[in-house]
């Protein structure tokens, strides 16, 4: 599935340490678990599409935070074994690295989560001064607002496409939105004074955004065209673990809307999702393809 031209994707936001655990469901208060399946691998939205966006035959580089501190060696060592470049803009920080702990329950692939974000590692703006040469598209997930925003500007002034995984609403996304090529959302993510899905759409478009979708797990996706709001269905699979997938649906798309239309990239990048979904973690569906 790897491209016949290879494009170059900068990656803005989280950075983790993930464990993940395959279980029969969680726990309960006081209960022990013996998991039937664990994987360690960084990461974090946009570590995940960065991920992705690499397997599939490109330049991947994430923008964060990563540190110093023993346990980075994990997350360092991951990204190195899909190709995917880091630059960190606190390198010397000895603070431990957010780090996610996973559940995924057998059988129906829902998963839940504990992880203490990027709030203790976020990016001060003294610290931007973006580069952009050579990078074709820039994902933001948010989750390192001030950075996002001055790479965001600076790719529009730069006529470089702006994507954004809108998870869930943050604060000072509205200073983003203004750059925005790609709003690529999930059904949680509520701007404000926003309670449907209409009124996500109007919200992103008055913001003078072309391209919106929003992601509904299984369901269609709905997403803004020639501005019409259209339906598309996404593939039916065998369910065995939706973690990551948001994210991997996202640096597929941005793969795709490189050398796609809009339509066709939601299209495509909602395959690559529904195959990750058939695997246990963020990495193994590589291998099924």
């Amino acid at each position: 599935m790897q491209n016949q031209k290879s494009f170059n994707g900068l990656f803005v936001g989280l950075v983790t340490l993930d464990l993940i655990y395959l279980a029969e469901s969680p726990p309960k208060n006081n209960q022990k678990l013996v998991a039937e399946d664990y994987i360690v691998a960084a990461g974090g939205p946009v570590t995940n599409a960065a991920v992705t966006f690499s397997y599939l035959g490109n330049k991947a580089v994430v923008s964060s935070v990563v540190g110093c501190h023993p346990m980075t060696q994990l997350i360092k060592s991951d990204l190195a074994n899909y190709q995917v470049e880091i630059i960190d803009y606190y390198p010397t920080t000895e603070n431990p690295p957010p780090v996610s702990s996973i559940i995924v329950t057998k059988g129906t692939g829902e998963r839940a989560v504990i992880s203490i974000n990027a709030v203790k590692t976020q990016v001060d703006s003294q610290a931007i001064s973006p580069d952009l040469r050579d990078i074709d598209i820039v994902l933001i997930d948010g989750h390192q607002m001030k950075l996002g925003c001055a790479i965001a500007k600076q790719a529009k002034a730069e006529n470089i496409p702006v994507v954004i995984d809108g998870g869930s609403w943050k604060p000072g996304f509205d200073k983003v939105l203004p750059f925005v090529d790609y709003a690529i959302c999930s059904a949680n993510f509520y701007p404000p004074d926003c309670q449907n899905s209409p009124e996500v759409f109007a919200y992103l478009n008055q913001m003078g955004i072309p391209h919106i979708a929003i992601t509904h797990g299984e369901k269609p996706i709905q997403y803004l065209s020639k501005n019409e709001i259209k339906i598309l269905k996404v593939p039916k699979i065998q369910l065995a673990d939706t973690l990551g997938a948001g994210d991997i649906f996202h640096g597929a798309f941005c793969n795709y809307v490189l050398q796609e239309t809009f339509t066709t990239a939601l299209e495509k990048a909602a395959q690559i999702a529904a195959l990750s979904c058939q695997s246990f973690g963020t990495r193994r569906w590589m291998g099924n393809q």
